[in-house]
Parts: structure tokens; sequence; C-alpha cells
């Protein structure tokens, strides 16, 4: 898989990280502050598709697996296990959001890795780019973000009142999240 100097990283602590996550959702990466490992050869590009060595993970399960052990330190992006972690690649954010229940005031998104977000004080719904290419995303868990797709950004754009600041805006978890940068 990877390897930096005289180490190489163990598919079995990863394989092992990933059953605890398999069983109840994400795992603690958050707790786990093992020793860098070195590099594997893992991207997630803008679009969400995960790819190995160049070749897109052909195993939905495979995938939601490594999410689940995904962590943020930064600016980059690991793998990680309670006795290892190894950097990866990631173009834009991690996530994709696939969809939303929009209602009054509460907003829950479903990503591509089939995590529901409501958003809210802990899951912002952030505006980056310009008014002409805004660049909408919501914090997943963990400094982890998810793009929100064209086709959900439009629906919750239809939904959006004057907020605040005048800016069109949605509400949810209590709080106004503007759509405009």
């Amino acid at each position: 898989m990877a390897e930096n100097g005289d180490k190489s990283v163990n598919p079995d602590g990863l394989a092992q990280a990933a059953a605890i996550a398999a069983k109840d959702g994400p795992a603690p990466v958050h707790l786990w502050n093992p020793p860098y490992c070195g590099e594997m050869d893992l991207t997630i590009c803008a679009d969400g598709t995960w790819l190995h060595e160049g070749t897109p993970i052909g195993r939905p399960a495979m995938v939601r697996l490594f999410a689940s052990i995904l962590k943020r330190e930064g600016d980059r992006f690991y793998l990680v296990s309670p006795v290892e972690k190894i950097g990866i690649r990631v173009e834009d954010a991690p996530f994709l959001v696939t969809d939303a229940d929009i209602a009054q005031d509460v907003i829950t998104f479903v990503t591509n890795m089939g995590e529901r977000v409501t958003a809210g004080p802990d899951h912002a719904i952030i505006i980056r780019g310009t008014a002409e290419v805004p660049r909408p995303y919501v914090h997943v868990r963990g400094g982890l973000e998810a793009l929100i797709d064209r086709k959900t950004f439009y629906r919750l754009a239809a939904a959006a009142d004057p907020g605040p600041d005048g800016r069109a805006a949605v509400r949810s978890g209590r709080q106004s999240f503007a759509l405009e940068p």
C-alpha cells in the first residue's frame, strides 16, 4: 500500500478500525493520535469518486468503511486506526450531499456515504466561492465537510428567504445560513 522509510502500512490496523466503524457509524477518530506511517495512493475526487492507484473503488461498502475512519488535521486528510495514520489526497471535500429534507426550520442533508446531517450549530452551511459561482458545503463531523450538489443547492435557494443581512438565507437548528458568499 504505502511506505515511509522502513515503515509499511498495516492493512490489519485499518481493517480493525473499519470494523469498529461498521458496528456503530464513524469510528472515534478524534480520540486516536497514532504515528504517521506514510502515504497511500488514494484520492477522493471533487465529484465524490474514490480512486485507489488511479482506479475507482468499485465496492461502495469499502468506500463507506474508509470514510468512517477518515480524519482531518489542518489541511491534511488521513485514514486512521488506533495504531497508524496514513495520508490520502482530497481534491475538494471528502463527501458530497446528494439530497436533503427541507422543512420549515429544519434541513437534514444526506451524503453520498448515507450519513444524515441536520444543519445547525454543529453542522453549519458554509458558502465559499463567489456570488456568480457559489461553492456550498455543510460541516459533517470533525472538520470534514460535504459539498452540496447543484440540485440540492437549487432546492435550498428555492426555500430561502431574506436573512438578517438581506442576503438569501435558510433556517435550521435555530440558525440562519446565508446562501451567498
